[in-house]
């Protein structure tokens, strides 16, 4: 029989991933909880403009998302994901306007078009990387607008009068005008969208992704199907693309194909890397640039609002090299430094 002598006592440590004595884990539900009670209020605390404009800009949020899922967690680069937000956008108006059908059920729709139609896409596109592939997706968002324009789909997308939809009100008799629940609506399918990526980003097939990402061929060694993942993945950014733009249609009730040139393109793609590269809380960041920082340039100067803008862009992008997210996390690596 072994006797053991009195235990000594260990010295104890401080705990990891703490802020002010209280848990990362902890922060990150308070954040999310505050944030979601901030959502919940907005409507009914702001004018019916700025209810419009931050539905807008959770829009462009979920829009970034898609492409944040293409170029952050796959490493294929797109400048043409404003053609997938026109599919969507044509797709939501074309079933309201011309086939009476309910705004809700625009949305899986178009989620299904557009993933088929980005699927299709990203199988030629495997045989090109880097900005061969930034090419081909130019290519698609210059020839949209045009195709949308043409007077062989001109009956069903209005030419370049493009589609008036009749704005819809808030379903059961609830006490809400078009612009609340348009954004109350807006606010659920995020929700819904946000999770989706979150959990998709940390399955196995999101660590595939991301092994895609690093190095495809090591990836390919460990059996990963690489030219299938890559196919895949522009499907479902171009699906999460697609539904905000059925999302946008039914909010601005206006579509034409003006309104998805490249510069579209380039808003998101910005959008992307001011909120962060591979971070899914920073497209929130993205979408709320897109729209609210050429209105504040133009602000002013409307002469120069080019200008202004190149500059504020210059100066975030100096402040915050990797975007909105690296600034939230090397905060929060000083402040659990200071904490220990």
């Amino acid at each position: 029989m072994t006797m053991h002598g009195p235990a000594t006592a260990k010295p104890v440590q401080a705990p990891i991933g703490e802020i002010g004595g209280i848990p990362l884990t902890t922060w990150r539900w308070i954040i999310l909880v505050g944030g979601l009670i901030v959502l919940a209020v907005i409507p009914f605390v702001t004018k019916n403009f700025y209810i419009f404009q931050i539905t807008l800009a959770l829009i462009y949020a979920i829009a970034i998302l898609g492409l944040n899922l293409l170029t952050g967690f796959n490493g294929q680069f797109s400048l043409g994901h404003s053609a997938f937000y026109a599919i969507g956008a044509y797709t939501a108006a074309i079933m309201m306007e011309n086939m009476g059908i309910h705004y809700a059920w625009t949305l899986p729709a178009a989620a299904i078009v557009c993933f088929v139609f980005g699927f299709l896409f990203g199988l030629p596109a495997l045989r090109l990387e880097g900005i061969y592939l930034a090419l081909a997706t130019f290519a698609l968002a210059i020839a949209i607008p045009q195709v949308l324009k043409s007077s062989v789909v001109e009956h069903w997308t209005g030419g370049v009068q493009g589609i008036v939809i009749i704005k819809p009100d808030a379903p059961f008799g609830l006490p809400l005008n078009s612009d609340q629940w348009l954004y109350l609506f807006t606010v659920v399918t995020a929700i819904v969208m946000y999770v989706c990526a979150a959990n998709l980003v940390k399955s196995r097939t999101g660590r595939a992704l991301i092994a895609i990402r690093d190095h495809p061929v090591a990836a390919s060694a460990m059996g990963i199907n690489v030219s299938l993942y890559k196919s895949l993945t522009f499907g479902v950014s171009a699906l999460y693309t697609g539904v905000a733009g059925a999302l946008g249609a039914i909010a601005i009730a206006f579509v034409a194909p003006d309104s998805f040139t490249f510069s579209l393109a380039v808003a998101l793609f910005v959008g992307l890397v001011v909120g962060g590269v591979a971070s899914i809380p920073g497209t929130i960041v993205g979408g709320f640039f897109v729209l609210f920082v050429p209105n504040i340039a133009e602000h002013f100067s409307k002469g120069l609002a080019g200008a202004v803008y190149g500059v504020i862009l210059l100066l975030i992008i100096f402040v915050m090299p990797m975007g909105a997210a690296g600034l939230a996390r090397l905060i929060t690596g000083k402040l659990m430094k200071q904490g220990r």
